[in-house]
């Protein structure tokens, strides 16, 4: 029979049957941060909402592997989206926002004040909850960031840089014999893929997803979970999720959030069959969430 609950809070902290036990106020991330290869090294890094006044996420420390799927798991606000959006320093454009720590990318802080947010985007693109193509052609919603950019210099790079972007996001066999009609014309699914399709246009090295198939349906989320696992080849990707099934499926290494704190990461299968901290075991059984 198990413990109920408040003999489970009322363990002191250490070890039983090879389980880290911590209570539940000393939320000391357990554990591997670090990783032979990082792409980026996230340290020490705290987020406050309006203007310091709410402490979001706190005093995270952790790698992000080259070539590897990484899942963020945890409870609705427990930060993990939150975290997300500061690899790419979209939280800049949240008012009342700010970023505290270091993360290293290419051995530079990507909050040094000389860094410009324009191409650390496109190196490190984002695909949100929602699909969200431009109001455009699918074409032009491919190759509207590379001209941008100046990755394309005439109409026959711009053509094959579209088909080749198309095809990565397995998309390019549905709409190239209509490449002309609005992306907002495509199934959810297949938006999701072109919003996909149209963040690798433009060459990026980490693929950030927000949620990326909770508006979706089961037949639609097995399309992209297929094109998680064949884009981190090629790709570092980096995966919110409210899916433990998910994570499970598409990920290498499983991070848990709770209340804003990273509480345990390491290996997914050992995340999900044999967590080291008494939280992350509590999540992945439901006791709460």
């Amino acid at each position: 029979m198990k413990e109920d609950q408040a003999a489970v809070d009322a363990r002191p902290a250490g070890k039983r049957a090879g389980r880290t036990l911590v209570a539940r106020e000393q939320r000391t991330t357990v554990g591997q941060i670090q990783v032979d290869n990082p792409r980026m090294s996230c340290r020490n890094v705290d987020v406050y909402y309006n203007f310091g006044e709410k402490q979001a996420i706190n005093n995270i420390c952790l790698d992000i592997g080259k070539n590897e799927v990484i899942s963020m798991i945890g409870p609705s606000g427990c930060g993990k989206s939150t975290f997300l959006r500061c690899l790419n320093r979209m939280n800049d454009t949240i008012e009342g926002c700010q970023v505290q720590g270091e993360i290293i990318m290419d051995k530079k802080n990507i909050y040094d004040k000389d860094v410009d947010v324009v191409p650390l985007r496109a190196q490190v693109g984002m695909v949100f909850q929602k699909p969200n193509p431009f109001p455009k052609s699918i074409y032009d919603n491919i190759a509207y960031g590379p001209k941008i950019h100046g990755l394309v210099q005439n109409r026959d790079e711009t053509d094959e840089l579209v088909e080749k972007s198309l095809k990565r996001a397995g998309l390019w066999r549905e709409v190239k014999d209509r490449l002309d009609q609005p992306g907002t014309g495509l199934s959810g699914g297949q938006q999701q893929r072109l919003c996909i399709a149209r963040t690798i246009a433009v060459n990026p090295e980490i693929i950030l997803m927000d949620e990326p198939c909770s508006a979706l349906d089961p037949i639609a989320t097995a399309i992209i979970e297929e094109l998680i696992d064949e884009l981190k080849q090629e790709y570092t990707i980096a995966i919110v999720t409210h899916s433990m099934q998910q994570a499970s499926r598409v990920s290498q290494r499983t991070a848990y959030f709770h209340l804003g704190d990273l509480i345990e990461i390491g290996p997914t299968d050992q995340i999900f069959l044999n967590p080291l901290h008494q939280l992350t075991e509590d999540y992945i059984t439901g006791r709460f969430g």
